[in-house]
């Protein structure tokens, strides 16, 4: 009796063939694929071939995908491969049905009346009805002849013109509507509609090529502006990536994966270079999209618009991947300027710009940290107590043991020290509520107007080193490297440092010069007017000439690299005293670890003798 082709499909998805065939021998890179000497008869040459979804030896003709490796490499029966394999991608193997072959049949039916589908929308396209489609993708998009025809894009006609045309090709409506080509109105006495008119249509292909559905955008005013094709036996929106045919072997030479938020955004990045890029269809990541995702690459890098919309997608997949992350597997994000999607950066600041934002994504424990910061105030210790809380129902939230080990350790080192090391916590723009607003949990962190007043030591020597950068964007290589890797104390500031090291590593990368006034008006319009005013300000500038614009450069990178080694110093001191409170309130042996680690590296920068203090 058979299995579901859909579900057998979903398997050989979820499972990394190369990792199944690599924990038997092992793997050698060989261009875009990987090779091995080959498992089924002694070889000492490798001439068994590793590709996205099958194996081939060359030698002794061996081939198959990672159910048959299974079964051969393992000595299992199919069932043992199915039940093993499943286990491995989290599923649940379905009972085998007797009337699966005859589904399947009708599924390969339907797959020849997509084809024809497609076909009829990409002719319409060049057709004269389909010249407000062509006109939109070619002048407001920018698409090339050759990208369209790699996306395969078509246009759908108003009217009932792809019904009549299948029908004229032997079609009856039942197929058309199980296909999700045609809708049925409720007054039955009308005749069926067809699913997409007047719109730019986006095929929508599984991992082998095949048609199984249509995404279109409306021309014009109408509503909604992006309809996708209904469920069908062909098509599981949850369980598929837009662009993954057409991304997979770019994946797969990359290592890398991206994940933007719509049709266009993909193909303006495929575009622009980024071959590599999927999307997922109108809704958030799914748990099995994430699973296909890490099946491809092991830390997908997810890439969402600078608004509240992409925000909160950002923080729906971080809540969804969560309890599947594994040793080796997780997720980045890479946050665009305020206001911006990938096509808008593309078409302002080139290429260079994408690959700088796509480098400085943030680790998912990062962004995790970010959330739990913005949605918990700190200023007083119920409210610390409310985040340490939060910290621990996230970490369970893991299902790996080992994973929610190291989160628990990432997530309590930033509670130590950035909120108890702030002894009363709770600056203005630490996150959480602003006076006067309502509790936002935002990505990127809102942050009121600094006070001019005294400020902190390690808060200052923060301010001067983004000072010195500001004032003198030429020193870019020189200190870049090291002031990414600092761990700044104060949320704002920390934003300021991200974005600023974007900004210029996407000018180098385009070759544009780093201009002060240039980049201090991309700052300010993404949104950090207040932190540059501050900075740039008496309170910080009055403590050190280095910092300000007339300093000479060299002058300005000795004054850096003080700033630098004051920071380290303050930071160590403000470390041990959070882990002293820490071990007075908890005496545990983990606090009196931390506890002894710090003060082996005080003791290092200030030359004390080792276990001062304890």
């Amino acid at each position: 009796m058979a299995l579901p082709n859909r579900f057998l499909e979903e398997l050989k998805s979820r499972v990394s063939l190369a990792t199944v065939i690599g924990r038997r021998v092992r793997l050698i890179r060989n261009g875009r694929n990987l090779k091995a000497c080959c498992p089924f008869h002694n070889e000492k040459t490798a001439s068994f071939y590793i590709y996205d979804d099958h194996y081939h030896c060359f030698g002794c003709g061996a081939h198959g995908d990672a159910i048959s490796f299974e079964m051969a490499a393992g000595g299992l029966s199919f069932m043992e491969a199915i039940e093993a394999l499943a286990a491995e991608a989290g599923l649940e193997v379905p009972q085998p049905d007797p009337r699966e072959r005859e589904r399947e049949a009708r599924a390969h039916s339907l797959e020849e009346v997509m084809e024809a589908a497609c076909a009829f929308f990409q002719q319409r396209l060049r057709l004269p009805e389909g010249r407000d489609g062509l006109a939109y993708l070619e002048s407001q998009r920018g698409l090339s002849e050759a990208t369209i025809a790699h996306f395969r894009l078509g246009y759908a006609p108003p009217g009932g013109a792809l019904r009549a045309h299948l029908r004229r090709e032997g079609l009856d409506d039942t197929t058309l509507a199980e296909a999700g080509l045609i809708g049925r109105p409720e007054d039955t006495s009308r005749a069926p509609y067809d699913m997409f008119r007047d719109r730019v249509i986006f095929p929508i292909r599984d991992r082998k090529g095949r048609v199984v559905s249509f995404g279109g955008r409306v021309l014009g005013d109408g509503k909604p502006k992006y309809l996708n094709g209904p469920e069908s036996p062909l098509f599981s929106k949850s369980r598929l990536l837009y662009g993954l045919f057409e991304a997979r072997d770019a994946i797969r030479e990359t290592g890398e994966a991206i994940v933007a938020e719509g049709y266009m955004d993909v193909i303006a990045l495929a575009a622009a270079g980024f071959a590599q890029t999927v999307a997922p269809l109108g809704t958030a990541l799914t748990e099995s999209q994430i699973e296909l995702l890490w099946s491809l690459a092991p830390e997908p890098v997810l890439c969402f618009d600078g608004d509240e919309a992409g925000q909160r997608a950002a923080h729906r997949a971080l809540d969804r991947a969560l309890p599947l992350l594994t040793p080796g597997r997780s997720l980045r994000f890479a946050l665009l300027p305020p206001g911006q999607d990938p096509d808008d950066l593309l078409r302002g600041r080139g290429p260079g710009a994408m690959r700088a934002a796509l480098d400085a994504a943030l680790p998912m424990a990062e962004l995790c940290w970010r959330v739990l910061r913005a949605r918990n105030r700190v200023d007083t210790p119920e409210r610390r107590a409310a985040l340490e809380r939060d910290i621990e129902r996230t970490v369970e939230g893991i299902a790996d043991r080992s994973v929610a080990q190291q989160y628990r350790a990432a997530l309590r080192d930033r509670f130590w020290t950035e909120v108890r090391g702030a002894r009363g916590g709770g600056r203005s723009g630490s996150g959480g509520r602003r006076p006067g607003g309502k509790d936002r949990a935002t990505v990127a962190v809102p942050f009121a107007a600094v006070p001019t007043g005294a400020l902190p030591a390690r808060r200052l020597q923060e301010g001067l080193m983004l000072a010195v950068l500001l004032n003198h964007p030429e020193l870019f290589d020189q200190v870049a490297e090291r002031m990414g890797m600092l761990a700044f104390s104060d949320p704002g500031l920390s934003n300021l440092r991200a974005d600023l090291l974007v900004a210029c590593d996407a000018r180098l990368q385009g070759g544009e010069p780093l201009d002060r006034d240039d980049i201090l008006d991309h700052l300010r319009n993404a949104g950090h007017g207040a932190m540059l005013d501050h900075v740039l300000g008496p309170s910080v500038s009055l403590h050190a000439a280095f910092a300000r614009p007339s300093a000479t450069p060299e002058s300005a990178l000795r004054g850096w690299e003080d700033a630098v080694a004051q920071h380290c110093r303050t930071a160590i001191l403000d470390d041990c005293r959070a882990a002293e409170e820490h071990l007075a309130l908890e005496m545990t042996e983990e606090a009196l670890d931390r506890l002894k680690a710090l003060q082996a590296v005080r003791s290092r920068i200030f030359d004390l003798p080792e276990g001062d203090g304890i």
